[in-house]
């Protein structure tokens, strides 16, 4: 398989620095080497540009921090990802979840995509349910048509359906994105689910519920596995993914070999410890990308 990594160095949408470090965390962690030994062609794009935080204002457009910063790092990301080949599988490199408001329909390069949200959070909040203003709780909503319109236009009129969205490991939603996410109808596993149903049934839930989608892109944030497995993350929430419910999940979609994109976002090495975050999320990578037990 043709493989091409992208990074987009930005924490601009999250409420704290670090992320940006992100993709040289993963990249250090030997996520090219442990593709090309899987037997796939890797091509590295290098970094979408984007301005740090210090050399700007911090300011608030319609309630949304960095806007113009973050609008620019996601349609730069959405222009790189969509003028690939439509054979080649990208890996988005975060930074922080909003970068997936360019990746997602980069990924989809105009086709009609199932979207896999991994992450201990909904992200569906809009400028008006949002406390914090801070963009990366908000890319799911976007990607929908909801929210700034100018955010949800990146790609145009191209939007994710909420009827191919399914998020995986939910375990921290706000009291307003609750009833957001029930009135969209998107399908939702939290981590009750996860206990009560097992790994193995929501994978297989979900491949059926995508069923009619030939594209499926997974966005995995970092934050959806325990902090214990993975603690170098702004937004930990106890109570996650264990190391093998993730591979796991990983593992059965590669099976279902449906999976055409990748985000792997929120690793924060000033947070982590000995880069064991990163190497978590490269190992995840490359469970959904071939790597087997046996």
């Amino acid at each position: 398989m043709d493989i091409s990594i992208l990074g987009i160095p930005m924490d601009l949408g999250a409420g704290r620095r670090g992320v940006d470090m992100g993709p040289s965390a993963l990249r250090n962690a030997n996520l090219d080497a442990a593709l090309r030994a899987l037997g796939h062609q890797v091509r590295d794009l290098g970094d979408v540009p984007v301005r740090v935080p210090e050399t700007l204002n911090k300011y608030q457009d319609q309630g949304l921090v960095f806007l113009e910063e973050i609008l620019s790092a996601c349609t730069g990301a959405y222009e790189r990802l969509r003028d690939l080949d439509a054979n080649t599988f990208p890996i988005a490199l975060g930074g922080d979840h909003s970068v997936s408001m360019g990746t997602v329909p980069g990924a989809a390069r105009g086709r009609r995509s199932g979207v896999v949200w991994v992450d201990a959070h909904a992200d569906f909040n809009t400028p008006g349910s949002s406390e914090s203003g801070n963009i990366h709780g908000m890319p799911v909503a976007h990607l929908t048509g909801l929210g700034d319109a100018r955010l949800s236009s990146i790609a145009g009129d191209w939007h994710a359906r909420p009827e191919d969205i399914v998020m995986i490991g939910l375990r921290s939603v706000d009291p307003r994105e609750r009833e957001l996410v029930a009135e969209a109808g998107i399908k939702t596993y939290t981590m009750k689910d996860v206990d009560q149903l097992g790994m193995t049934r929501i994978a297989q839930e979900t491949l059926e519920r995508l069923g009619h989608l030939e594209r499926l892109h997974v966005s995995f944030d970092a934050d959806a596995l325990d902090p214990v497995v993975c603690p170098g993350v702004g937004t930990p929430v106890p109570g996650g993914l264990s190391y093998r419910e993730g591979h796991l999940l990983m593992e059965l979609f590669a099976e279902s070999g449906r999976v055409t994109s990748l985000d792997l976002v929120e690793v924060n090495p000033i947070l982590d410890v000995r880069n064991q975050t990163a190497e978590v999320m490269v190992g995840m990578a490359a469970s959904l990308l071939g790597q087997r037990i046996l």
